[in-house]
């Protein structure tokens, strides 16, 4: 069941940004729906409304763009509490530092042994 509501979930956040990119005539780029993404993901997780999504959907909901800026919002809320005021700057790199290296170094890797074609 997990499985399915993952699938659901993630599903959903994605049907709703492409949803946006093609209704919208190309005002909204993919830029816009990966900014307001991570905003509204932070935002709603600042207010407490994204944890239940995430215990809803799990990997559905944290894999997605909003699940970074849940992380995000998570990260500097926890690292406000530990440390104060310098916690809300380095709390959401320290929460998020594990998913910014894996991208760096599978983004390099990629680049080293594949050749783009043009």
């Amino acid at each position: 069941m997990s499985l399915l509501m993952a699938f659901l979930i993630g599903g959903i956040l994605c049907v709703i940004g492409q949803l946006a990119m093609d209704l919208t005539k190309h005002s909204i780029t993919p830029g816009h729906v990966l900014v307001g993404y991570i905003t509204i993901g932070a935002f709603l997780s600042a207010l407490g409304l994204y944890q239940p999504l995430v215990d809803l959907g799990g990997a559905g909901a944290t894999i997605p763009l909003s699940g970074f800026g849940h992380g995000l919002a998570q990260g500097a809320i926890d690292g406000a509490a530990q440390k104060g005021l310098l916690g809300v700057f380095s709390g959401g790199v320290e929460a998020t530092a594990a998913g910014i290296t894996a991208a760096i170094v599978f983004g390099y890797l990629a680049a080293v042994f594949f050749n783009p074609r043009g």
